[in-house]
């Protein structure tokens, strides 16, 4: 995997990785807003393409995006050369699908975290407030300050709301915590996140809930230099990137979803929708470092424990449902 990282690393100061593929192959692409190496919400989307390529025999191709307007310029590219499914890995591909989309009926267009769905056009939402809320469970019942962060990359809806169910999550578990929160405005400078997390710090927060991408490397470092902070992991399981400041991680388990979207389009029955998945699909989860198991207090992993219940059974609802396709 990391040789694959690597490679593809490689190519991406050209911004793409082409490569080819027999006419009749089953061909999948991914756009991604920042490097595959971020250990999180790109990394993870690149593992899930190459999940596909392993399970399915696809040929793949990922090109990393650095502007909007690259948006639609390959989403279309790729159209034009029958590529079967190209995701979006992200909210901001999705208006670029809805315009592209028409003109290519024979590719199907996904748009993570998008919430619309039209014609070849899918949005794929993850339920990442359900695990959001448990971290902030974790947060309100750990700090010794009474201050937590949340720190994201920019203010993206899925983001946001994310960070409203963590704070949720924190007045469940002590009604009097202060939850800070700031954007970078930004999801690859480490510098600015390391800066965000240090002015938290100063304030008074011992526990940050970031939601970085690459930025987010930044705000470990500053845990790390800080001692007694600690921070949640996002969108994969970061709990080996910095095992002693990541308290636990806020999971989508992205090469499970993508293989399930794209074993149905392979076997021609998928239908354009936006495909809803929560705590009882297994894709979003939060899980506890095992290196901090002798620190978090067993009552505090039991009200995790129930309260992950509640959402699989449906009797607790964080999230909020997403809209209905235009």
């Amino acid at each position: 995997m990391l040789g694959a990282v690597a490679a593809t690393m490689a190519t991406a100061a050209t911004g793409c990785e082409k490569k080819t593929a027999p006419h009749d192959s089953f061909k999948v692409a991914l756009l991604t807003p920042g490097p595959v190496s971020d250990h999180s919400w790109n990394g993870g989307a690149y593992d899930g393409l190459l999940r596909i390529r392993d399970s399915l025999g696809a040929s793949i191709s990922n090109i990393q995006t650095k502007t909007p307007a690259e948006f639609e310029e390959n989403f279309r590219q790729y159209g034009a050369q029958g590529y079967d499914l190209v995701f979006g890995h992200g909210f901001e591909f999705q208006d670029a699908a809805l315009r592209v989309g028409p003109e290519f009926p024979k590719t199907i267009y996904i748009a993570t975290s998008g919430d619309h769905a039209a014609g070849n056009v899918a949005g794929m939402v993850f339920a990442f407030e359900d695990p959001s809320y448990l971290a902030g469970i974790v947060a309100g019942s750990m700090t010794r300050s009474g201050i937590v962060g949340t720190i994201g990359g920019t203010e993206l809806p899925p983001v946001k709301s994310s960070f409203v169910a963590f704070e949720k999550g924190v007045h469940a578990a002590r009604p009097d915590v202060k939850v800070l929160s700031s954007f970078i405005g930004n999801w690859d400078d480490a510098a600015a996140g390391k800066e965000q997390a240090l002015a938290q710090i100063a304030q008074g927060a011992d526990l940050i809930f970031q939601n970085a991408d690459a930025a987010g490397l930044g705000i470990f470092q500053a845990a790390r230099e800080k001692k007694g902070v600690w921070v949640f992991g996002s969108n994969s399981n970061q709990n080996s990137v910095a095992p002693d400041v990541v308290i636990g991680s806020v999971v989508i388990d992205l090469p499970h979803a993508f293989l399930t979207v794209a074993r149905e389009v392979k076997e021609k029955r998928f239908t354009p929708r936006v495909i809803e998945l929560g705590t009882a699909s297994d894709v979003v989860t939060y899980v506890p470092n095992p290196a901090f198991d002798s620190i978090v207090p067993p009552a505090v992993r039991a009200r995790v424990d129930s309260a992950r219940a509640q959402l699989r059974a449906g009797t607790l609802v964080v999230a909020t449902p997403a809209p209905a396709p235009r």
